[in-house]
């Protein structure tokens, strides 16, 4: 299956689900303290009574926000993924309408979620790659909820039930971050590690059961962790190369990384790293200290393996008569050239 081939996204949609979520504990619009009912939808779609993953919760009890949260990151509760929709926005279809248009916004390319759960629906569909993408934006943006999908179990009801993500539990530095299954899609994952110095995030999706899907999870994380090496290459602030400038008052500006630019290469590959600078210029003044004006390609036996944006180490105003006059004379000679 490849990284763009449509899939049903099972559980692994409730990703989506909470990128709504924080958002709106983020905008205040929600409080991890308030409460939300359980309705009859919530309780026969995704309860106790539908056999499918589910928190227990009671038919019109109240659940507080923060167990609602936890009991998806942990328990994939169906019951609690429609409840926060049904909190939140009213309904399924108007939180999914809200699910849409946040992954527009975050740049999911082939996507559409119809539900909160991921309860089968021939309307939903997602990819690996969008899949990697929403996983990177709740690593990213919501870093203080980020340490619940780590936590080994959670309880409500009285039912203690262990995190479906068994990968967290094996010491090997998975963190994260959720699970999913359903007749149509198999068994799969998206799963994260800061081991080795670095975020990984990988996504497996189509095994045929539970210890494939865990097996080859582990060792997907583990060639990631132990298969590359760190090379530096440019502190912060270090100029990497130059793009011209037309009919500015200098001729170029210098490209510099936001931070310090590192790469992680495969160990016991010769050729490795090249790098190239590339940018769509000559570039038109005023550049402004700051602007992203180009990127850094790092290739490996002539794969790229890793773009960086680069960005105007200083302003470069608008030249005189004279600057524009001896830079469209460069370009008439190139031209001839």
């Amino acid at each position: 299956m490849g990284q763009d081939a449509p899939t049903e996204p099972a559980s692994l949609a409730k990703l989506m689900t909470l990128a709504v979520v924080f958002g709106e504990l983020r905008a205040g619009s929600v409080k991890l303290d308030d409460s939300f009912f359980i309705s009859d939808h919530a309780w026969r779609t995704g309860g106790a009574s539908s056999g499918s993953s589910t928190m227990f919760a009671k038919l019109n009890s109240q659940v507080p926000v923060e167990d609602l949260v936890r009991s998806v990151i942990v328990q994939s509760g169906n019951d609690a993924a429609i409840a926060l929709a049904e909190g939140i926005a009213g309904s399924e279809a108007t939180f999914a309408n809200m699910e849409n248009q946040l992954a527009a916004k975050i740049g999911l390319k082939n996507s559409t979620f119809t539900n909160a759960s991921g309860l089968p629906d021939p309307g939903m569909h997602t990819t690996a790659r969008d899949l990697a993408v929403i996983a990177q934006y709740l690593i990213r943006e919501y870093p203080e909820y980020y340490h619940i999908f780590s936590e080994p179990e959670f309880t409500w009801n009285k039912i203690r039930q262990k995190n479906r993500n068994s990968l967290v539990e094996l010491g090997i530095g998975v963190d994260g971050l959720k699970t999913g299954h359903s007749e149509e899609a198999g068994y799969g994952s998206v799963i994260s590690t800061a081991e080795g110095g670095r975020r990984l995030i990988g996504v497996l999706l189509g095994l045929k059961s539970m210890a494939e899907r865990a097996e080859e999870g582990r060792k997907l994380i583990t060639w990631g962790t132990r298969s590359f090496q760190r090379v530096s290459m440019f502190p912060k602030g270090k100029i990497v190369g130059y793009a011209s400038v037309y009919g500015g008052k200098q001729s170029s500006v210098g490209l510099v990384g936001q931070n310090d630019i590192e790469f992680f290469m495969p160990k016991g590959v010769n050729n490795c790293p090249q790098a190239s600078i590339t940018y769509q210029g000559p570039l038109r003044p005023p550049v402004q200290q700051g602007d992203k004006v180009a990127s850094l390609d790092v290739t490996c036996n002539g794969d790229v393996v890793q773009t960086v944006p680069l960005f105007a180490a200083e302003t470069v105003e608008e030249g005189g008569f004279v600057s524009k006059a001896v830079a469209a004379l460069k370009q008439l000679t190139l031209g001839w050239m």
